[in-house]
């Protein structure tokens, strides 16, 4: 559109004066009032930010406002980052929905969460008022089974580390910058004991959730995604629906348009009111 703006936003942090949660605001509408207006978060997971893989495309894509930003520890936004400190995400997400809600008068309809993302997500939906309220959710990559992360073999490498050294050190690039981050024992022991139980009989009863995930995961199992799709099926009047993507590995590689295109269409099919509970598989005639 061709009143579409992009804004940086640098939201204060409430439990930490020292932090900025810096992110962007997509716009379709500049020059109209966003008082009531529904708009869509975008999280990002693991050592990501707000631009990397799918996140920005798919804000590109949306037929609604958006915004993505990173988490403390993340990219632009300072902090400290831990493995095990999914709580201080919690915290993060609902500083943005608050600021989104005082200063612009947004109503929070979408969230789209790739891998720690989306396990923020669910426990944020499922805990919280304002979650209780949000229309639809997209699950890429999400974990259920917290403690398979001790078989993969960046959970070998840690505890070998672990009896080394007391920690691990992680050198990763983030948006083409070198970044340490130490992870401790403890910080795996809490991230293993995060639980994803709740989905079964807490989750929001009308909540459409659109389950992405790829086939060739190494990073999370594609059966977590099944889990998923067992837990949230049998409820009320919200959706579930199943997409494995062939193929497509945990951060969907070479698939981002893909990507793009599965949640735009689901989109599209609830804004017509058509989603039921099932599978999809993109490109292959069939329901949605």
């Amino acid at each position: 559109m061709a009143d579409h703006v992009s804004t940086k936003l640098y939201i204060q942090h409430p439990a930490d004066p020292a932090i900025q949660l810096v992110g962007i605001l997509e716009q379709l509408e500049h020059s109209e009032s966003t008082q009531g207006r529904k708009i869509a978060l975008i999280l990002h997971g693991t050592m990501g930010h707000k631009d990397y893989l799918f996140q920005r495309r798919l804000a590109m894509k949306l037929p609604l406002d958006s915004f993505r930003f990173d988490f403390r520890g993340n990219h632009e936004t300072g902090g400290e980052w831990r493995q095990g400190a999914l709580a201080d995400d919690l915290v993060d997400l609902q500083a943005v929905v608050d600021y989104l809600k005082i200063t612009y008068g947004y109503v929070i309809e979408l969230l789209v969460g790739h891998s720690r993302g989306s396990i923020i997500a669910f426990r944020w939906l499922a805990t919280t008022e304002d979650g209780q309220k949000v229309g639809a959710f997209v699950n890429a990559s999400g974990r259920y089974r917290m403690a398979k992360i001790l078989e993969s073999p960046s959970g070998t490498v840690w505890r070998e580390a672990f009896a080394a050294h007391g920690h691990y050190t992680w050198n990763v690039t983030v948006a083409r910058k070198k970044i340490t981050a130490k992870i401790t024992p403890q910080d795996l022991e809490n991230f293993v004991n995060w639980d994803t139980s709740f989905v079964w009989d807490a989750f929001p009863p009308s909540t459409d959730v659109l389950t992405l995930h790829g086939l060739s995961d190494k990073t999370v199992p594609p059966y977590d995604a099944l889990i998923y799709g067992r837990a949230l099926s049998n409820r009320t009047s919200g959706t579930h629906t199943l997409h494995l993507m062939e193929d497509a590995d945990h951060n969907f590689t070479g698939r981002q348009d893909d990507v793009v295109d599965a949640i735009t269409q689901w989109w599209d099919v609830r804004q017509r009111g058509d989603l039921k509970t099932g599978i999809w598989v993109a490109g292959i005639k069939g329901k949605l």
